[in-house]
């Protein structure tokens, strides 16, 4: 006898799982799960995720071959040159400050001026910028998009400076 009779004389008002064909099917195991027939959220997850999934599956050789399953390289896809070159910022172009050298102005002054009106410039910065415009008759300031260096070269000139704008080279 085999384990459907067994089962079957030990519990004879209940028939085993073997012997009640309509429970032995996997749509009903699936129906019990999930109620009524449908599919349950996490089968549709993994179907949905087996789906979407965009790496390379492994190729079938011929019959003939015998070979071992190689991978197919997944296409790679580069975005167009044309695009890249939008997207991307240019700088706008740079102009210099130029401070002139002058002979009513005292060189202790320039240098207040240089730290008052000049952003960021260090004790340092200011009186070697005040020594090459008093040695040499002209030094950049700063170097900077037009805006700001029309911005500074008024502040400079707005304080008894002589000053002026050019593009840089």
């Amino acid at each position: 006898m085999g384990v459907v009779g067994i089962s079957a004389e030990l519990n004879p008002g209940k028939a085993s799982l073997a012997t009640r064909p309509s429970l032995q099917s996997g749509a009903h195991r699936r129906s019990c799960w999930s109620g009524a027939g449908s599919r349950s959220r996490l089968q549709l997850s993994l179907q949905t995720r087996q789906s979407q999934r965009t790496h390379a599956l492994p190729s079938r050789p011929d019959k003939d071959a015998g070979g071992p399953l190689t991978l197919e390289r997944p296409a790679i896809i580069t975005p167009d040159k044309d695009k890249q070159k939008q997207t991307t910022k240019q700088r706008p172009p740079q102009y210099r400050v130029m401070l002139h050298n002058d002979s009513f102005n005292k060189r202790e002054y320039v240098v207040q001026v240089l730290l008052k009106v000049v952003d960021g410039y260090t004790l340092a910065d200011a009186v070697n910028v005040m020594n090459k415009a008093h040695v040499d008759g002209l030094a950049c300031v700063i170097t900077c998009a037009q805006e700001d260096a029309e911005i500074y070269c008024e502040g400079l000139r707005g304080n008894g400076l002589i000053s002026s704008v050019e593009p840089d080279s």
